[in-house]
């Protein structure tokens, strides 16, 4: 179960750093693919409000990341409880506000391996 965890959490913050570079990097390009039902001409006035959020994903990224370095496994769990359950905040609100597919993407994912690790 230890392995399932450790690859989920590997995905989750690949999707985190993926979110961080097109917001922050991409917006007015792989962002208007991602967000299809946002207006197109809102893009480049959106461009610094988009990589402020994208900057909130990679701190989502780097704090999951730092679970694979942290040796006290009780504070490994602790650690990846707290991001885990950000990301599925963060998911829902999405998907209350904006499209219900980032419920999909990022809570469902973060969902999963909080419930692995507490029944590990």
């Amino acid at each position: 179960m230890q392995i399932a965890i450790k690859i989920l959490i590997g995905l989750i913050s690949f999707i985190h750093l993926y979110i961080l570079w097109f917001e922050m990097f991409a917006w007015e390009t792989r962002g208007k693919k991602v967000f299809k039902n946002f207006p197109s001409d809102l893009f480049t006035p959106t461009k610094k409000m988009a990589a402020n959020q994208g900057l909130y994903n990679g701190f989502l990224a780097a704090g999951l990341i730092w679970t694979f370095f942290i040796c006290n496994s009780e504070w490994n769990i602790k650690v990846s409880l707290f991001f885990l359950s950000c990301v599925a905040i963060a998911g829902i609100y999405g998907a209350i506000t904006a499209s219900k597919k980032i419920f999909i993407v990022q809570s469902v994912p973060a969902l999963i391996t909080i419930i692995l690790i507490l029944l590990k």
